[in-house]
């Protein structure tokens, strides 16, 4: 099914009596879902964009390189910075806006400016009756169903199929620069980050990858601030190792390649997303026997490489946090991190009021 405008999506929902899977260029999941296939490919197309409000209203079937390609001409992006798949998951679509918030994909930069659900404005979407629903607006000042708006961010396609969005873009960074700190201690990576973070030279990003041992803190900005602040890090965070300093596009690559999660995409193994409290990571990494990982968002995410027959939710346990499998054959371990009986009941009214008939994407989220 491939509906080309909101009438025709209206239809086939309303008709449908059967499970439906909904897709966009389907690059972020690799989990096998019953039902008859829906594409928003054929909702395509930027509706509005207004570079001085810093606004811009898409239909969710555009690509997101489109999107980022006529961002980039005006010197603005998606601050939030969403993470890619693709080759991790080896597909050969294309990313939509629409999977961006469907699945609230953030990256590195969420630790400065937010999740992408905090720059979603508005949004059109058809539920499992078939009936169009238009929640918030095109303006930043517009708030107007700002929880509705919230909750389709991250439902994965569970209460609707989101039509169109509206969000907000932010300028690019002038210059970009990371300090390197070399340390083989997990704590101490976790403890430097912290620091970072607590510090007033606005860092936009802190990730840590054990395996070659490098802490990498971001910063972004005019190129006189971006010094300023390097210079105040390097002051803060002397005693925790050796420091080297990467500029531009050695900088940018290395966050490029946290993002397209390259560390992974040759390695074998289910791969795992662990959200935890930074203070926790350590621990919670070494009990979950991956293989090969990293820390972004300064220890409070976890990404690694499991073997097949390891569920690494079992380590946090006492800890708290979630954990999602995002790629791997170990089909008898949950996708979604179990809620608790309480979150469960109002997850299934939820569902229930948006698909009472239990057709879109049945069984993803539980």
């Amino acid at each position: 099914m491939h509906p080309k405008d909101e009438t025709e999506l209206c239809e086939i929902l309303s008709e449908a009596q059967d499970p439906v899977r909904i897709s966009g260029g389907d690059t972020r999941s690799d989990f096998s879902i019953d039902g008859n296939g829906l594409s928003t490919l054929g909702l395509s197309g930027i509706v509005d964009y207004v570079p001085g409000a810093l606004t811009m209203v898409a239909r969710t079937g555009t690509p997101l390189s489109e999107i980022q390609s006529v961002l980039a001409a005006e010197g603005q992006q998606l601050a939030f910075e969403p993470s890619d798949y693709k080759s991790v998951l080896n597909r050969s679509g294309t990313s939509t806006i629409g999977g961006v918030f469907a699945t609230n994909s953030s990256g590195a930069r969420r630790i400065q400016c937010g999740a992408a659900r905090d720059f979603l404005l508005g949004v059109r979407f058809v539920d499992g009756q078939g009936k169009l629903i238009k929640n918030g607006g095109r303006v930043m000042k517009n708030v107007t169903g700002y929880d509705l708006v919230k909750l389709m961010a991250g439902s994965w396609g569970t209460l609707g199929v989101m039509s169109e969005v509206s969000f907000k873009v932010l300028p690019a960074p002038g210059k970009t620069a990371s300090l390197l700190l070399e340390t083989r201690n997990h704590k101490v990576a976790v403890a430097a980050m912290a620091a970072a973070l607590g510090s007033p030279y606005d860092v936009s990003g802190a990730a840590y990858l054990p395996g070659s041992g490098a802490c990498m803190i971001r910063v972004e900005g005019f190129e006189k601030s971006v010094a300023h602040r390097l210079n105040g890090l390097q002051g803060r965070l002397k005693e925790f190792g050796k420091i080297e300093l990467l500029y531009d596009q050695e900088a940018k690559s290395r966050w490029e390649d946290l993002r397209c999660l390259s560390p992974f995409c040759d390695v074998s193994g289910d791969l795992w997303r662990i959200s935890v409290k930074p203070s926790d990571g350590p621990k919670v990494y070494e009990k979950a026997a991956f293989t090969k990982g990293f820390y972004d968002w300064a220890g409070g995410l976890i990404w690694g490489i499991a073997e097949p027959d390891v569920d690494p939710r079992l380590a946090l346990n006492g800890v708290g946090g979630h954990a999602t499998r995002v790629r791997g054959a170990a089909r008898e371990i949950a996708k979604f991190h179990p809620p608790s009986k309480a979150i469960a009941a109002i997850n299934a009214a939820i569902r229930k009021r948006f698909d009472p008939k239990g057709i879109l994407n049945r069984g993803l989220m539980g």
